[in-house]
């Protein structure tokens, strides 16, 4: 007995499959593929993403050196930081969705557990964990003490406070090193493809 909801489902993805392979003319010089415009996305998320995290050091020692007081400098480069975990976030939304659906006109099938699904998943997990934790609770330790610098290094709130920045520093690095390493597999796998097709 045929399952009529497969049947829809796989006349569904075949239509999706259609779309993506065939393109959108919106002038006679101008025509857009689909296929082409999710390479686009998934390439600028990682773009974005990785952009931000390598510029922010240059920002926060900018703000350490310029401003009067590392208070000032720390408030500012607690704004930035959680500017660019928000970018990350999308960055990460945008170039699963896209991936998602190249893999599924490409291959027939998401393939939603790739390595470089794993990866972006950690990604943002990570970026979560420095976005909900680490930073509440040290815009907490900071309320209670006010500025961290006379603190004498053996203060428990100072204690605490520099090791989730450390913390805050080692994610921020892995996020990196997990965002080059999903850059180089992706150019990979846009290569391979293109060779399969000529």
């Amino acid at each position: 007995m045929v399952d009529m909801h497969d049947t829809k489902g796989a006349k569904v993805c075949q239509l999706i499959s259609r779309c993506l392979q065939s393109r959108l003319s919106l002038s006679p010089s101008f025509t857009i593929y689909p296929m082409n415009f999710l390479r686009f996305l998934i390439l600028l998320a990682l773009a974005v993403w990785l952009g931000a995290l390598i510029f922010f050091p240059v920002v926060a020692q900018t703000a350490f050196s310029v401003l009067p007081s590392t208070h000032l400098a720390g408030l500012v480069v607690r704004g930035t930081l959680l500017t660019l975990h928000w970018m990350a976030f999308v960055s990460g939304a945008v170039f699963l969705a896209s991936s998602l659906l190249y893999n599924r006109a490409t291959h027939g099938t998401v393939r939603a557990l790739s390595l470089s699904h794993i990866m972006v998943a950690a990604m943002l997990t990570l970026t979560a964990i420095s976005q909900f934790h680490i930073i509440p609770t040290m815009d907490t330790l900071r309320a209670a003490a006010g500025e961290m610098a006379p603190l004498a290094a053996g203060n428990p709130i100072r204690q605490q406070f520099d090791s989730l920045h450390a913390w805050s520093t080692r994610l921020e690095g892995t996020v990196l090193v997990l965002g080059l390493i999903v850059l180089y597999s992706t150019a990979r796998r846009f290569k391979s493809l293109d060779s399969g097709a000529v």
